[in-house]
């Protein structure tokens, strides 16, 4: 079991402020496999203060763009090196599919150091404009001291996909971690120190909710950065407004599947699988609602039963375990409930259904569920799951579909499968979504902006979309 008795605060390992302690939990086997200090508001209160300190006295914001990338550079040398490492830790503390964790939740957050390195490199921080009276600088400044929040589903993702940004534009940082999983943290802090990043850039305090809701009414703060849910990014939201202090919120999502009549099924089903089905069904990107004509609707719901009765349940470490347990006990009663929800609201699960998972007493597993006769109107239909749990939904025609694809309150991603490349992309450019693929899940690649429309968040990370969500601008006139 890995055991950490300290927080990476101010370049350091510094003892906590209080007794208390987090114990991570294996989903897979009900047993402890890490322990860290469970940060409190003094804890936070330091690392804000050595974050601010970095900030407003240190070398960091006062280098180059091009010299910060250099650093930036370096972590990703680093973390190259060890992302098989951070893959096996992410897949032993919160139960993601090795095979995912290897493919996704290791390698990804590597692309982004990448990226972030890479453009950094050749940004122009300054421009000049020919002004009314005379020319006008525009710079790019950083925007101080950014708390970054981040939740359990894909830890790693999330962190970089603020942190390498928030760097390369010479942000100090502070990250809690969900209190579901810390321990990839401390690896990460391991890579930084070893990265050269100077003392207090980056601070890192595990943590629970009331801790967090101190980083972000922090008066040190100058920007928050949340993913997480809907309900929370609305009180953060709130926090922030009424402080006038910037902020990110990448939210939840329920996003729509279509699934046109000239869809070649078979070939698609392997894409959909991921689609539909990564990282256990805890992803807010997850393609949750299959939309199916009416003419095709019984084939695609044999064919989409037919592949989720094909994965392979069990331990996430085994690389044959195409869905594993969810996070924690619970978040498998959260989902248990959706599925007693779904059957009273009158949905047929033709796989799966409530009632838990035969053959596994230990562990948070539930039953992976494929819903037939559902109606978006039904609850199963309309919140995040955060499950193994796929709504198949009829439509009438191509109208139909934008249209109950558009018929949620949220606004993440979506999908859409044809033969016809070129109807997809008409179709993607009618559904009011932040991300959107077709025939392919749209993979979050790090040069394009990604958030959501309508509940689904406010502003965008990744690209240089993301960057310039780091940056202040300043307009200089002269005269002559």
């Amino acid at each position: 079991m890995l055991q950490h008795d300290r927080l990476f605060i101010g370049g350091d390992w510094v003892a906590p402020a209080g007794t208390g302690t987090i114990e991570v939990i294996s989903p897979h086997t009900e047993e402890p496999v890490g322990r860290v200090p469970d940060g409190t508001p003094a804890d936070v209160d330091r690392a804000v203060a050595a974050a601010r300190w970095a900030f407003d006295h240190g070398p960091w914001p006062r280098m180059t763009m091009a010299e910060r990338a250099a650093v930036v550079g370096r972590l990703a040398d680093l973390y190259e090196a060890r992302q098989g490492e951070m893959a096996d830790l992410i897949t032993s503390e919160m139960g993601s599919p090795i095979t995912f964790s290897r493919m996704a939740q290791a390698p990804q957050p590597l692309g982004m150091l990448r990226y972030y390195a890479g453009l950094g490199a050749t940004y122009e921080v300054e421009d000049e404009r020919p002004g009314l009276f005379g020319p006008v600088t525009v710079r790019r400044e950083p925007v101080g001291v950014v708390a970054a929040i981040v939740p359990w589903n894909v830890p790693q993702f999330v962190i970089m996909s603020k942190l390498a940004p928030a760097l390369v534009a010479g942000c100090a940082v502070v990250v809690k971690p969900a209190p579901e999983t810390p321990l990839d943290s401390y690896l990460l802090a391991e890579m930084i120190i070893a990265a050269g990043v100077p003392e207090g850039v980056v601070n890192i305090v595990p943590a629970g909710r009331e801790t967090g809701e101190h980083l972000v009414s922090h008066p040190g703060v100058d920007k928050v950065a949340f993913t997480g849910s809907t309900a929370a990014g609305r009180r953060i939201g709130a926090i922030c407004g009424e402080r006038l202090k910037r902020c990110g919120l990448e939210l939840g999502g329920k996003s729509a599947a279509i699934v046109l009549d000239d869809c070649d099924l078979p070939s698609a089903m392997g894409f959909l699988s991921v689609a539909c089905l990564m990282n256990n069904g805890q992803a807010c990107v997850a393609q949750t609602r299959v939309l199916a004509s009416r003419g095709r609707y019984d084939e695609v719901v044999s064919a989409f039963a037919e592949m989720v009765a094909a994965q392979r349940v069990g331990d996430p470490a085994d690389p044959v375990t195409g869905i594993g347990p969810l996070v924690s006990a619970r978040q498998r009663d959260r989902v248990e409930g959706y599925l007693r929800a779904g059957v009273e609201e009158g949905a047929k699960p033709v796989v799966g259904g409530p009632g838990g998972l035969a053959g596994h007493s230990r562990g948070w597993y539930v039953s992976p569920t494929v819903f037939a006769g559902v109606s978006n109107d039904m609850r199963i239909a309309r919140e995040e799951i955060f499950g193994p749990v796929l709504t198949v939904i009829p439509y009438d025609d191509e109208d139909d579909a934008v249209r109950i694809a558009n018929d949620s309150d949220y606004g993440l991603s979506g999908t859409v499968w044809t033969s016809d490349t070129e109807r997809g992309v008409d179709i993607a450019r009618r559904v009011r979504a932040g991300t959107y693929g077709v025939n392919i899940m749209n993979t979050l690649d790090p040069c394009a902006p990604f958030g959501g429309f309508k509940a689904s968040g406010l502003g965008r990370e990744l690209g240089p979309e993301g960057l310039a969500s780091y940056l202040e601008y300043k307009s200089i006139a002269r005269l002559g």
